[in-house]
């Protein structure tokens, strides 16, 4: 077991341990919106109107917000330390090896419950368009899924820069279709194209939904940290990354309210409730009819392959950041001499997706994922107040967070206590993970230090 951080810059392998900085700003805005869109359009619509209702608008707009209060901080944090793993890195210098642990376990685990969701939602929405188009295959959901979770994590062993061509075209494929059927429904609904529309009663359950609903659709705000977790691979990052983490959640977060009332407003809460996880294909149908459902099948195939993309990518470079400070065995950190990349990471974030495609819980993938990253970004805004106070030798951010303290404060007071809303179940099974993250560190890890706020 080892006593020291295993990243020194003066060895000889560290720069063959060294990932290139190839990801330049579309690129990592890409990868931040292509993660957020999925669920939060493509997926979330039906379960969240059949929970709050058309206040369920109220519910993605709570967690724009707190996402907000979480990325001004972090975007500070990661100017300071623009290093892979994103917000383990900051945690652990800010606040120790064990929450580092905790933290970089964490997000490893959380992206990976994300990419299941993301892939059996791909999986619905492949279905779903074969059958549009007479196409009968002989493969399961799940099956669609497992097999797109091979394919990414291949394409992701094959180059960081390929993942990110991928998700430029995906996310600019993505972006048009949305920008039709946003365009074309909002007309519809004021009117223009068609009569007037309101959504029907705004609160039908009440307000607490509201927070509850808040809880479960807060993982299509997943994206703008892991911007943060390849931050050693993003050109200039002294700029890049404010704009990308920030930019991205003002985008996606109005993406999603205009969505939640145009659905609402042309069908009706209940309604949506009934078509579940592709119930915004039939708001396409109601809009252009058989060629709106299959662009809007399109979309959220996309949508929900650029969400699975990103968080793979992301998942690995956390557990790659544990390996070079031996919390995790050093062989988790190998680069693959060819291709650059960490392709022991990148198995170790594919490979558990399979588990829990088969699990199938949609709803229970969602909320233990969000769970497992709302204490990360609880954590996040407390290392930017503990590192603020005693600035260590090497802090030096060219971003600072506006309204310190106050916004890193409310970021870390409601990303906890957003985790009260959640299912007990989600509850149990996230703080079960945390509790073995803790475990693995005292087993494995606890005579670890970890070395300077640069490595």
């Amino acid at each position: 077991m080892n006593t020291s951080a295993s990243a020194d810059a003066s060895s000889p392998d560290a720069d063959r341990n060294e990932l290139e900085r190839t990801l330049g700003l579309l690129p990592a805005l890409a990868i931040g919106t292509g993660t957020m869109v999925g669920a939060g359009i493509f997926v979330f619509p039906g379960l969240a109107a059949g929970k709050a209702g058309p206040a369920a608008m109220l519910s993605f707009a709570i967690g724009a917000a707190i996402a907000l209060l979480v990325a001004l901080p972090t975007s500070e944090l990661a100017t300071a330390m623009p290093e892979s793993g994103g917000g383990y890195f900051f945690v652990s210098r800010a606040l120790g090896p064990l929450s580092g642990c905790m933290v970089g376990l964490g997000q490893w685990l959380g992206l990976v419950f994300a990419s299941a969701f993301y892939l059996m939602g791909f999986g619905h929405y492949l279905s779903d368009l074969l059958s549009e188009l007479g196409i009968d295959l002989p493969l399961s959901v799940a099956g669609l899924a497992l097999g797109m979770a091979l394919l990414l994590t291949g394409v992701s062993i094959t180059g960081t820069e390929n993942t990110g061509d991928l998700q430029n075209w995906i996310v600019g494929s993505l972006l048009a279709i949305l920008g039709g059927f946003l365009g074309h429904g909002g007309l519809d609904v004021i009117g223009v194209l068609g009569e007037p529309r309101v959504p029907d009663t705004f609160f039908p359950y009440g307000t607490m939904p509201i927070f509850t609903t808040a809880a479960l659709v807060f993982t299509s705000y997943l994206g703008f940290v892991q911007i943060a977790t390849v931050a050693g691979e993003v050109k200039n990052p002294s700029q890049n990354l404010p704009r990308a983490m920030t930019g991205s959640v003002v985008l996606v977060g109005t993406l999603y309210v205009l969505t939640i009332f145009i659905g609402t407003s042309l069908l009706g809460s209940e309604q949506l409730a009934e078509m579940g996880e592709t119930a915004v294909v039939n708001v396409g149908r109601r809009i252009a009819g058989t060629f709106g459902a299959a662009a809007l099948l399109g979309g959220g195939l996309l949508a929900t392959l650029s969400s699975a993309n990103a968080s793979i990518l992301s998942a690995s470079r956390s557990i790659y950041a544990l390996s070079r400070d031996d919390l995790v065995p050093s062989q988790v950190g190998r680069i693959n001499r060819q291709y650059r990349t960490p392709h022991v990471a990148l198995l170790l974030a594919g490979g558990p997706i399979v588990g829990l495609i088969l699990f199938g819980r949609v709803e229970v993938l969602a909320e233990v994922a969000s769970l497992l990253h709302l204490f990360m970004y609880g954590l996040i805004c407390v290392a930017l107040l503990v590192l603020r106070q005693s600035p260590p030798a090497g802090y030096q951010p060219t971003f600072r967070c506006p309204g310190y303290p106050v916004v890193p404060a409310l970021g870390a007071l409601a990303s906890f206590g957003l985790v009260a809303f959640m299912n007990p179940l989600s509850i149990a099974i996230g703080g079960g993970i945390l509790l073995a993250t803790a475990g693995w560190y005292l087993y494995y890890a606890r005579t670890v230090t970890i070395s300077d706020i640069t490595p």
